[in-house]
C-alpha cells in the first residue's frame, strides 16, 4: 500500500518538470519572436541623383502632322480623250514636266484654220490699203467723192482690225494645243493617275483631275501648342529652333524652322496652330505622316531629373528623395518638358536634394534606404541594415 504514494509521486514530479521545460521554450519563442517585431526594417539600396539648378533650354514638345511645302493639283484645261500617260506613279519629276497627253488633233486642225484666217486678213487689208492709195489723187482732183475716199480708209482700218482678231484666235488656238501636254508647275512626288488612256476629260468638271504633285522639299510639320506652352514660345518665333524626335527620344533632324505661326487661340482646344519647315532632300517624312516636334526657344533655370524618377498621382507628379537620415520623403513638382532622357522641373525641388531613381514601387514615406550614386555599392543607414540584392 506505501508504494503507490510513491509513484504517484515521482510521476507528478516528471509531469511537471515536463510542464516547466514546455512553458520554458514558450517563453524563448515568444521573446524571439518580440525582438524580431521590434526590430528596424532593412534598408532599401536604391540610386540617387544629386540635383542641382541649370540653364536649360526651353523646350516644349507636341505632336504634329507633316505637309507637303507646295501641293497642286493637275487638271486637263481642254477638252479630249487622254492619249497616253507619260509619267510613273509615285515618282519624282522636275518643273514643267509632261505628266499627261491629250488627243492634240482637234487642237492642231484649229491652229490650222486659225493661221488660214490671219493670212486672208492680212491680205484683205493689203487689198485695202491698195484701193485706198488709189483713191486718194482721185480724190484731191474730184474725180471721185470724198465719201468714196473716206469709205477706203475705214476699210483699212476694218481690215487691220480683222487681222488683229485673227491673231488672237491664232494664239488661243496655239494656247489650246500646248495645254493638250498636261505638265506640272512645280517639282515633287507624283501622285496616283485618276485618269486613264481613253478617259474622257471635261475641263472645268470633277473629270479635269488628272493626279496631284506634292513637293516634299521642304517639308512643312503642322502642330499645336496649348495657350501656356504658345505664350512661352511668343517673340521668338524667328530664333526658334525646331527639332523631329523619335518615339526612343532621338533626335532625327534638328535643322528645323518656325515659318508660321498663329494670330489666334482656338477656343474649343486653347490651342494655337504653328508650322515648321524641314529640309528633306531624301523624302524621308511624307505628307500625312505624324512625327514628334520639339520647339527650343531661349533658356530657363531649372533642374533635370531622370524621367524613370517622376511618378504621377491622380493630383500631380511626385519624386522620391532621400533625406540627410536615409529616409524616403516624397515631393510634388511641377513640370515643364523632356530633354532627353530627363525631364525638366520649374519648382519642388532644390539644389542638392537626392532624388530616388529605382525601386520606387517598393518605397514607402519615412522607409529606411541605403542611397548610392549610380555605380557605387549602398551604404548602410542609420538604424538600419542595407537590404540584400535579389538573386537572379
Amino acid at each position: 500500500m506505501t508504494l503507490i504514494p510513491s509513484v504517484c509521486r515521482r510521476g507528478a514530479l516528471a509531469f511537471l518538470v515536463a510542464s516547466l521545460a514546455v512553458l520554458c521554450a514558450c517563453g524563448k519563442k515568444e521573446g524571439g519572436d518580440a525582438k524580431a517585431a521590434s526590430a528596424p526594417p532593412p534598408a532599401m539600396p536604391v540610386t540617387v541623383v544629386d540635383v542641382k539648378t541649370q540653364k536649360v533650354p526651353i523646350a516644349i514638345e507636341a505632336v504634329g502632322q507633316a505637309s507637303g511645302s507646295r501641293e497642286v493639283q493637275i487638271r486637263g484645261r481642254v477638252n479630249g480623250i487622254v492619249e497616253k500617260r507619260v509619267y510613273e506613279e509615285g515618282s519624282t519629276v522636275p518643273p514643267n514636266t509632261t505628266l499627261f497627253i491629250i488627243d492634240p488633233q482637234p487642237y492642231e486642225l484649229a491652229v490650222q484654220e486659225a493661221r488660214a484666217a490671219l493670212n486672208q486678213a492680212r491680205t484683205q487689208n493689203e487689198l485695202a490699203q491698195v484701193d485706198a492709195k488709189r483713191l486718194e489723187p482721185l480724190a484731191k482732183d474730184r474725180a471721185i467723192s470724198q465719201r468714196e475716199l473716206d469709205q477706203a480708209v475705214a476699210t483699212v482700218k476694218t481690215s487691220a482690225a480683222a487681222i488683229a482678231s485673227a491673231e488672237a484666235k491664232l494664239k488661243e488656238a496655239e494656247l489650246n494645243l500646248s495645254y493638250t501636254k498636261v505638265t506640272t508647275p512645280i517639282g515633287g512626288i507624283t501622285g496616283r493617275a485618276l485618269a486613264s488612256e481613253g478617259a474622257l476629260v471635261t475641263a472645268n468638271t470633277d473629270s479635269s483631275l488628272l493626279t496631284t504633285v506634292t513637293q516634299v522639299n521642304p517639308i512643312w510639320v503642322l502642330f499645336p501648342l496649348a495657350e501656356g506652352d504658345y505664350n512661352r514660345v511668343r517673340g521668338m518665333q524667328k530664333t526658334a529652333r525646331v527639332e523631329i524626335v523619335g518615339e526612343d527620344g532621338k533626335v532625327l533632324a534638328d535643322n528645323g524652322r518656325l515659318n508660321f505661326t498663329s494670330t489666334t487661340v482656338d477656343p474649343k482646344t486653347s490651342s494655337a496652330q504653328l508650322r515648321a519647315e524641314f529640309p528633306n532632300p531624301r523624302a524621308r517624312w511624307l505628307p500625312g505622316q505624324f512625327v514628334r516636334v520639339r520647339v527650343l526657344a531661349g533658356e530657363q533655370e531649372a533642374i533635370l531629373v531622370p524621367q524613370a524618377a517622376v511618378l504621377q498621382t491622380e493630383q500631380s507628379r511626385i519624386v522620391m528623395t532621400a533625406t540627410p537620415d536615409n529616409k524616403v520623403a516624397p515631393k510634388p513638382i511641377q513640370t515643364a518638358s523632356w530633354i532627353g532622357n530627363d525631364i525638366v522641373v520649374t519648382s519642388g525641388l532644390k539644389d542638392g536634394d537626392r532624388v530616388i531613381v529605382d525601386n520606387l514601387v517598393k518605397l514607402r514615406p519615412g522607409a529606411p534606404v541605403a542611397p548610392h550614386a549610380a555605380g557605387q555599392a549602398p551604404a548602410a543607414p542609420a538604424g538600419g541594415t542595407p537590404a540584400q540584392p535579389e538573386k537572379k
